[in-house]
């Protein structure tokens, strides 16, 4: 340093040019486009899951629908078929228990197979199946705990295993995302959630590791964690517990809970060329709920 001015020994060119070398250096349609390419989606039998599916179906993707459910719900089924057929795209439905390894593996390796026979790649994965359970924790039973580990954490964890072990195989450069919840950052006032939140801290944490490991590879791994949804299930909550809407209203900045179709933006957006530099990230949509006291 000299005369308060920082001075350096190293002789600089005159213009050092930028790097063009990233996916993300494309048109705005094609940041956002899943064109040619099959995603998994687990969960996608009814609620957040079919709605990512229409979401990825928008986005001009193919879609394999997984789910323990033996039928997908006939109403949201009806809507994304009629999406598939009008854009020329796959739209398929597979029951699968997402802890059941072997079948797990085998279904995807299907799911890849089918992918190729039109042209497509098999190229991600949404880890979206999960269960919940509200008791207190002095009351939680053990087998309950566990199961919850079991489905929202082991099951997201072999879902990303096997979509990571064929993209690596077919040197597919591709995403998962795993939904995981502003649960996994705090304590929901007014619910027993123990073993929830305990899951979806553990798929954040899932994600930064496994996002190390499979990183030299090109593939990007993030979570997704939505705030409070409407769904059927949640109404009927609120209808016997009128004190916990009053609680999940007063965090709730925008003055309303989310809905499925808010997360559709979002996880387009983690899966596409658009997020093409983050990886091991958690992408919190919660209507600002974390950010009120």
């Amino acid at each position: 340093m000299a005369d308060g001015k920082i001075v350096s020994d190293v002789a600089l060119p005159a213009h050092i040019p930028e790097s063009k070398i990233t996916p993300a250096n494309a048109s705005h349609t094609a940041l956002f486009s899943l064109s040619g390419k099959t995603v998994a989606i687990t969960g996608a039998g009814r609620g957040l899951g079919i709605t990512l599916a229409a979401a990825v179906l928008e986005a001009g993707g193919n879609v394999a629908c997984l789910d323990i459910l033996d039928e997908p719900a006939a109403a949201e089924w009806a809507g994304i078929q009629k999406t598939a057929e009008t854009s020329g795209l796959q739209l398929s439905y597979r029951r699968v228990d997402i802890t059941d390894e072997d079948n797990l593996s085998k279904i995807l390796d299907e799911v890849a197979a089918e992918a190729e026979t039109v042209g497509s790649q098999f190229y991600g994965a949404i880890a979206c199946a999960g269960i919940q359970q509200k008791i207190p924790a002095v009351d939680y039973p053990k087998s309950d705990f566990e199961r919850m580990l079991s489905v929202n954490v082991t099951g997201t964890f072999l879902t990303a295993k096997h979509s990571a072990r064929i993209m690596i195989k077919n040197g597919v450069k591709g995403s998962i995302v795993m939904i995981a919840s502003m649960s996994g950052d705090i304590a929901n006032r007014g619910l027993t959630c123990s073993a929830y939140n305990t899951s979806k801290a553990a798929v954040q944490q899932l994600c930064r590791s496994v996002a190390q490991e499979w990183g030299q590879y090109g593939i990007r791994i993030n979570t997704l964690s939505p705030g409070y949804i409407r769904t059927a299930m949640t109404d009927a909550l609120l209808a016997t517990n009128p004190d916990l809407e009053r609680i999940w209203m007063a965090g709730a900045l925008l003055n309303r809970l989310g809905a499925p179709e808010d997360f559709k933006a979002p996880a387009v957006f983690l899966l596409s060329a658009g997020s093409s530099f983050m990886t091991g990230a958690d992408l919190r949509v919660d209507g600002g709920h974390c950010a009120s006291a």
